[in-house]
């Protein structure tokens, strides 16, 4: 199976008899110019045997055969995939339903509780909601009933965001300056949180001195740089009201999973910053989120364990 993102691709072998993964790889994208071009690298350096089915988890929207990322210029038919590599069976997932369907294999060990909640009534059915910022913000749902389940994509990065006090309103104002309209995306994601330290900075009038996402989190994290503490902060918050709405949206009151390429990163942070707060600020609805289970995915692999867990339908 594979969890193709927009920035990385893993790939894996699955044991279903113990569970496991064997010959995982992870790939950066952009030394391939084509998909198909760095399966047939994995498969290169297999000393056993090739799969003779594939799940593939990818950051683009549900559809037909034919498979356009929506953060990276790969297109691909899981037809041509089929002939190409000899398999007998292939199916394609959005990579946050694979996120999804990872969610009841999950250890304790593999998952950080941020907000304890109180859970579903024994015996009735279960939905849950992922969602998580990365290359650009992904996001499903879990329906779970009588061992079942059921995971559905959704794409929580194209819905609106809105200011939630004075500085954001100003930030707000400046971005539209430059964009169309101020969607979840376009600051939840590592070149929003990048977009965001430099509008905030030019907003306050302050000098630009971190160069990436990863500079901003670690000097944020640090409280080396008042600047990227107040971009960062203002990220988790932000990620907090469109998690409200995911949730909200949804109907996913079981709990709400955060994955993705950045939480894991700023944990420390985000559990003393305004999230919780802003996640539950949502007027008449506040006591249901505040009784909303929170937590992180810590996994390591929860894209492959979803995808090998994908009922592979006809």
């Amino acid at each position: 199976m594979a969890d193709v993102g927009g920035t990385n691709t893993r790939l894996a072998l699955f044991e279903p008899s113990d569970q496991s993964l064997r010959h995982v790889a992870r790939y950066h994208n952009r030394d391939f110019s084509h998909f198909e071009d760095l399966i047939s690298k994995w498969l290169s350096q297999l000393d056993e045997t090739p799969p003779d089915s594939a799940c593939f988890a990818i950051a683009a929207p549900p559809g037909g055969d034919r498979i356009s990322m929506t953060n990276m210029d790969w297109s691909f038919s899981c037809r041509e995939l089929t002939q190409s590599f000899g398999f007998q069976h292939v199916r394609w997932i959005n990579d946050f339903q694979s996120n999804a369907y990872a969610l009841p294999h999950l250890s304790h060990s593999e998952r950080l509780v941020l907000q304890p909640g109180q859970g579903p009534a024994q015996g009735e059915s279960l939905q849950l909601a992922v969602i998580g910022p990365g290359t650009g913000l992904g996001g499903a749902i879990l329906r779970s009933q009588g061992g079942e389940h059921l995971a559905c994509a959704g794409e929580p990065g194209h819905m609106a965001l809105s200011p939630a006090n004075e500085e954001e309103l100003e930030l707000f104002k400046l971005l539209l300056t430059k964009h169309d309209n101020i969607y979840a995306e376009l600051l939840l994601s590592g070149p929003g949180l990048e977009r965001l330290y430099h509008t905030l900075a030019q907003l306050r009038g302050q000098t630009i001195e971190a160069d990436s996402a990863i500079e901003i989190s670690q000097r944020a994290m640090a409280a080396s740089d008042p600047l990227c503490q107040a971009s960062l902060n203002t990220f988790c918050a932000l990620l907090g009201s469109i998690c409200g709405d995911f949730v909200l949206a949804t109907g996913s009151y079981d709990g709400l999973y955060l994955a993705g390429g950045i939480v894991p990163k700023i944990l420390p942070f985000l559990q003393q910053s305004p999230f919780r707060a802003r996640f539950a600020a949502k007027g008449a609805m506040q006591a249901q989120l505040l009784d909303t289970a929170i937590y992180a995915i810590t996994a390591e692999y929860p894209g492959l364990i979803g995808a090998a867990h994908a009922p592979m339908l006809p």
